[in-house]
């Protein structure tokens, strides 16, 4: 059972991958890297549901395949929600984890620790040829002063969550990141879902 995921990032693939098969044990998650070449959408909608849609439905049209996207990304609140949408672009083009990290990490220099909440959010797209279907997660959290760990990617190094202080999301496992993380939240209330369209069995 194969879907498509409109995504270069390879552990945002292999995270997908690893939540939607507890639910569909067969299922395997094509990326960009997968598949022919296709131009794909400008990610210009003022939300995270917005995007994925945008991103997912290209993905069916150029695949043929069910398709999922996901837009996620990281909202301070003393930024008034910045970089949110602009997350993986913060810092211009082309892309670069470290380079938005130094910027957050500037940007927050003057903020004491008690002002320096956020919560990372995700909507995830399901577009089937029959349907369309979205979901979200959030997980609330802050942003600490310096550059911790060496998992997870984006903004991981910087953010402690709410349900595990003291450690990054860059710190901990695979697991402990799937269980709280907001793409985690989203996919486990989409995984169902994709089970039923795509016929699956569902969970034991």
């Amino acid at each position: 059972m194969k879907v498509f995921l409109a995504s270069r990032n390879a552990k945002k693939i292999e995270e997908m991958e690893r939540i939607l098969r507890e639910h569909l044990p067969d299922i395997e998650v094509l990326g960009l890297d997968d598949v022919a070449h296709y131009e794909e959408p400008v990610e210009d909608q003022p939300t995270f549901e917005g995007n994925a849609l945008l991103k997912a439905r290209a993905g069916l049209a150029a695949t043929g395949l069910p398709s999922l996207a996901d837009d996620s990304g990281l909202c301070v609140d003393a930024l008034n929600g910045m970089p949110g949408v602009l997350s993986a672009r913060w810092s211009g083009q082309p892309k670069d984890d470290a380079r938005n990290n130094r910027l957050l990490l500037d940007q927050l220099a003057d903020v004491p620790d008690e002002r320096r909440t956020a919560h990372f959010q995700c909507a995830v797209a399901f577009v089937h040829p029959t349907c369309e279907q979205l979901t979200s997660g959030v997980m609330p959290g802050r942003v600490v002063r310096e550059v911790r760990g060496t998992g997870g990617f984006g903004y991981d190094v910087l953010f402690e969550a709410d349900d595990r202080p003291g450690l990054t999301t860059a710190e901990l496992s695979r697991e402990d990141k799937d269980a709280i993380s907001h793409r985690g939240w989203a996919l486990r209330r989409m995984a169902p879902i994709v089970t039923r369209i795509l016929g699956g069995p569902g969970p034991a």
